[in-house]
Order: structure tokens, then C-alpha cells, then sequence
């Protein structure tokens, strides 16, 4: 719980610094980690298991690139599947990064925080798979599955070391 607290105290700390985040010097013993579940998918066909998005969630991926574009982002990563790399692809291309591939089967936050200490990164998931995620990063099993409808909402740590 003592972990929970303080990655919400740090995030609401840095919600209200009056610095821009652009503008911020990186700090090599903080990391910044946003969780976003994938746009809406084209469920035209229900035997179709790894489908694309929809008219819809490709205009919800562009609202996404629109929302990271003046946030620095050193690595996107992205399921291996049409709808999250549809969704992760526009920020990724917007910021000159290519997608880099994670198994959701695997959530352990240790490889993604070593390798981008200091830096700021993108993680594109599923309904089950960002909550799960996230909970691997608290610690704790705060977070439940999103619902199917829910596609706006993110996440967002920063993580001091």
C-alpha cells in the first residue's frame, strides 16, 4: 500500500508542477510509464481473433497521438496484435519511434523500468492486460479489468528509483 501511496503522491505532484513536462530536465532516477488500453476493434466478425480497429478506433489512435504529441517518448511498446499495434502506431510514428513488441503473458515491470530509467515510455494493452499490468508495477492487485467499453481511460507513474 506504502508503494500505491507514494506513485500516487508522486503523480499528483507532478500533475501540478508548474514546469511543463517538455520542458523538465531528465531526471535519470525518475520514469514516466503510460498505459493505454488498444482503440476499438472491428467485431464485424466473432470467430476473428486478432481483428483490426474499427473507422473509429483508428480516429481514437490519432486522438492518442494528438494527446502524446507534446510529451516526450523514448520507447512505445504494443502487444502483438493488429488492434493494439493500430493504436500504439500513430504516437509511434508521430515521435519518429518504431513499436516495439511485449508479451502480455509476461507483466513483470523490472526489464521495462531498467531499460528506460530516466525516460518516458508508452505501453498500448488489452481490457485485461493494462489493469493486470499496472498491478504488476504497484505491487498490488488494485486494479481491476477494465470494461469492454471503457477506451479513453489511461494510466500514468512516475516511478522514482
Amino acid at each position: 500500500m506504502k508503494k500505491y501511496i507514494t506513485l500516487l503522491s508522486l503523480l499528483f505532484i507532478s500533475l501540478f508542477n508548474v514546469t511543463p513536462i517538455n520542458a523538465q530536465e531528465k531526471n535519470e532516477r525518475t520514469t514516466s510509464v503510460y498505459f493505454i488500453r488498444h482503440a476499438e476493434k472491428d467485431r464485424s466478425n466473432p470467430d476473428e481473433r486478432n481483428p483490426h480497429l474499427t473507422d473509429q478506433g483508428i480516429q481514437r489512435a490519432e486522438k492518442w497521438a494528438h494527446f502524446f504529441k507534446d510529451i516526450p517518448l523514448d520507447a512505445v511498446y504494443s502487444t502483438n496484435y493488429h488492434r493494439t499495434i493500430e493504436t500504439a502506431y500513430p504516437t509511434a510514428q508521430q515521435k519518429g519511434l518504431e513499436v516495439i513488441n511485449y508479451d502480455p503473458r509476461i507483466l513483470d515491470p523490472s526489464p521495462f523500468v531498467n531499460k528506460h530509467k530516466g525516460r518516458t515510455i508508452l505501453i498500448v494493452g488489452h481490457s485485461n492486460t493494462t489493469p493486470a499490468f499496472v498491478n504488476a508495477f504497484l505491487g498490488e492487485k488494485n486494479m481491476k479489468t477494465y470494461q469492454t467499453q471503457i477506451m479513453e481511460a489511461y494510466f500514468w507513474f512516475v516511478i522514482a528509483i
